[in-house]
């Protein structure tokens, strides 16, 4: 496992060591063509199975990170998320989404998100929650619970809605990380990321492996990038997390849209409401969190 060093010297290092020995196995053929026995049986070894640690040092940022959020009044950031759909080439494609997000515990948020994709605006008071399509002048209300964390859960079982940053702006962050967590382990440090310098930390569960970039000073997500486990193809999931502005004054207008009041009503309800004939229902997660991070 690597500790206290860099990623990209890591892999440079292995690359290195992997070309040292082709070049050394190649002369080596050439010279002796006949290996003993004993080179043999060493060769065969297998490598040594990998150990499932929980580091202090990570969870000690891990930590850091989850209360700095918790403790935030009033939030708000850009998250850009960038995820990779499989093409008929088979090679994956990047799709990107761009959310302007806007928060104040316990019972407000804001989400405007345009994409490679239709645009959609969610609002939610502590009352109502809203779904507005601009671009087709569709909006589509419900009755809400009275906290965030429950409107979100909300969200996504009557409409499948889901922000993949939702892990951020719950009322306890760090319960969502620590829920199955299986392995947590510090690479070390990037200058490259944010424009400051983050920590960069590993962790997963036995749905995802997750790598995140925490600011060094201000204990800030900058980037997380996720690998889901039931996925065959390993498709990669890219958030970077941007603009930062924690405790400020938040404008008694902000939750609602003036656009969103002349739209034509729908119902607050799952796109796909009908299953296939044949199909089967998804079984129940424990969390929101096991739902996708960043699709």
């Amino acid at each position: 496992m690597v500790k206290n060093n860099s990623l990209g010297w890591s892999l440079l290092l292995a690359l290195t060591l992997v070309a040292f020995l082709a070049v050394g196995v190649d002369a080596e053929t050439k010279q002796a063509p006949k290996a003993s026995k004993a080179s043999k049986s060493v060769s065969k070894e297998a490598p040594p199975a990998v150990q499932m640690v929980i580091e202090p040092k990570a969870i000690e940022i891990l930590k850091a990170s989850c209360s700095r959020l918790a403790a935030a009044r009033t939030m708000s950031f850009t998250a850009v998320v960038s995820y990779e759909s499989p093409s008929r080439l088979g090679t994956p494609l990047v799709y990107t989404t761009r959310s302007e997000v806007m928060l104040q515990r316990p019972d407000k948020l804001k989400v405007i998100t345009p994409g490679d994709g239709p645009a959609s605006e969610f609002y939610y008071d502590g009352k109502t929650m809203m779904a507005f399509a601009p671009a087709e002048n569709l909006v589509a209300v419900a009755e809400a619970p009275p906290t965030i964390d429950a409107a979100l859960e909300a969200a996504y079982r009557s409409a499948a809605i889901y922000f993949p940053f939702t892990d951020v702006i719950v009322a306890d962050p760090y319960k969502d990380i620590v829920d199955g967590l299986i392995l947590a382990f510090y690479i070390g440090q990037s200058g490259v990321v944010g424009g400051t310098t983050t920590d960069m930390v590993a962790y997963a569960n036995n749905d995802v492996f997750i790598q995140i970039w925490i600011g060094a000073e201000d204990k800030l997500p900058r980037r997380v990038r996720a690998v889901y486990r039931a996925d065959p193809a390993h498709l990669r999931h890219q958030m970077e997390l941007s603009d930062w502005k924690l405790d400020l004054a938040v404008p008694s207008d902000a939750f609602a849209s003036a656009g969103a009041v002349s739209a034509k009503p729908i119902a607050f309800a799952h796109p796909n409401p009908k299953p296939s004939p044949g199909a089967k229902p998804p079984a129940k997660s424990k969390s929101s969190k096991t739902k996708g991070t960043t699709k």
